[in-house]
């Protein structure tokens, strides 16, 4: 299987996720929620349905791990991982800047990625060895001289429990500005140059898969709180940063011991 093909596939699986979600935004649904009470929807099952079938059609030795059906043929080097709707919030909200994230991890390290907004019609793609593209045009993230110049992006203060939130608020008193929500599409958003750090607490593997080539193939960096990089073994604190010369300022805000 080559690259090509894999990244063949990848747009293939995100057109039928897109196919999939596009009837029920801003639509009526029934909203159900799980026993993490995070809102779910009819369009992330649909989405991740049509992605599986897929994948069991064109890669039916490959594993797959996804966030609303769980993993099946976990022993496969190469793994498929999905989140149908990175952003739930934002999409029962109504706002465009929720995505599907689809990546394969080879031996459990991420080698591909897509972050797909089917509403505004935006594709990012990442893979190993190659720029990251948003819909075919090479982007990359921009310098950033001092973090006192920098964006901060982070999806929600009620993400950082205990200590981490404290942290997270040294490091946001060392930044130009700090924006709110946005899940994925922060990510997105630092790949193309518009956002210059991005700090998450307690994700899981389908948040983080399809996010470090995109970041990494716009010439970022991804990384635990540790600054080690992100594997399916990782604890689900993420940096992603635009200018990984200043990965070492981010990672000290978040160490701060008083």
């Amino acid at each position: 299987m080559s690259q090509a093909d894999d990244i063949a596939l990848a747009h293939a699986l995100a057109d039928a996720a897109g196919a999939a979600i596009r009837p029920f935004f801003r639509a009526r649904y029934d909203i159900e929620t799980k026993t993490d009470a995070s809102p779910v929807t009819e369009a992330d099952r649909a989405a991740e349905l049509a992605i599986r079938r897929l994948i069991e059609a064109e890669r039916p030795r490959d594993g797959i791990i996804g966030e609303e059906f769980g993993a099946v043929r976990e022993e496969a080097g190469r793994q498929w991982v999905v989140d149908p709707i990175d952003g739930t919030r934002s999409f029962i909200a109504g706002r465009p800047i929720f995505g599907t994230l689809i990546a394969l991890m080879q031996d459990g390290w991420p080698v591909l990625g897509i972050i797909d907004q089917p509403i505004s019609g935006e594709r990012w793609v990442g893979a190993m060895g190659l720029p990251t593209t948003l819909n075919g045009k090479s982007m990359t993230t921009r310098a950033c001289r001092d973090l006192d110049q920098a964006i901060l992006a982070t999806t929600g203060p009620q993400y950082f429990p205990g200590h981490s939130a404290e942290h997270f608020s040294i490091l946001a008193g060392q930044c130009r500005d700090t924006v709110w929500g946005g899940d994925c599409y922060n990510y997105a958003l630092l790949a193309s140059g518009h956002v210059d750090i991005v700090v998450e607490a307690g994700l899981k593997l389908y948040d983080i898969a399809a996010l470090v080539p995109v970041v990494e193939g716009a010439g970022g960096r991804m990384c635990d709180w540790a600054g080690d990089p992100l594997t399916d073994a990782s604890d689900g604190n993420v940096i992603a940063i635009g200018d990984p010369a200043r990965l070492d300022d981010v990672i000290e805000a978040l160490a701060h011991h008083h």
